[in-house]
């Protein structure tokens, strides 16, 4: 086996890297290059099970069924690059994506809708409104300004105590709309005062000291 190879599975499933046993379905394969091209960028390695073991790639189909999830299933299309190893008579496809910069990239879910997708740790997220945002505007030449109000400040001295909160803190402890929440936490997100965290079906947002 090329040590290349060995060493990307080595390493296990993270943020960067995710092993794919087939492609039974291009939408799911779609999500995955979504959700890297949203975030830092990745490889998908298809042939390979959960676990790190080799199963080989079955059908050349699965290489037109990976290109069919990023040229049809994603929105605009992510750009891939497409590599095939031989893993002791064995092939292993994979698929290479870098940080995109068209964000937000979608992709479609089973029921048809298009949804963006996030990169956390092995897992893919819907990103919520707030993350979307983020996105759109970084990278914007106008740049991005804190008008520090009443609502920043209230929010401010509860993250010095607490350390995290979540959109609908932000609501009530600084009595504002959601968009108005949204608006402060993009702010905040931008210049670097505040990162995201999905935790289950939750999104936390915490402070950074």
């Amino acid at each position: 086996m090329d040590p290349i190879l060995r060493k990307l599975i080595a390493e296990g499933e993270h943020q960067m890297l995710d092993f794919k046993y087939e492609i039974s379905d291009s939408r799911k394969i779609a999500r995955t290059l979504a959700a890297f091209a949203n975030t830092d960028g990745g490889r998908l390695l298809v042939g390979v099970k959960d676990n790190g073991m080799i199963a080989g790639v079955r059908s050349d189909e699965e290489f037109y069924m990976a290109e069919g999830a990023a040229r049809l299933y994603c929105r605009p299309e992510v750009p891939v690059q497409m590599h095939e190893w031989d893993a002791d008579g064995r092939k292993v496809l994979q698929v290479k994506v870098e940080r995109g910069l068209r964000r937000p990239y979608l992709a479609q879910d089973a029921e048809g809708q298009w949804q963006a997708y996030i990169r956390q740790d092995d897992q893919n997220f819907v990103a919520n409104q707030v993350i979307i945002k983020v996105w759109e505007m970084t990278g914007k030449p106008s740049g991005t300004v804190l008008r520090y109000r009443e609502e920043e400040k209230i929010l401010l001295g509860y993250l010095e105590e607490l350390g995290r909160i979540s959109l609908g803190g932000v609501m009530r402890i600084a009595g504002v709309s959601r968009e108005k929440a949204e608006s402060i936490l993009v702010t905040f997100i931008l210049l670097g005062m505040m990162r995201v965290r999905y935790e289950g079906e939750k999104v936390w947002y915490y402070s950074i000291r």
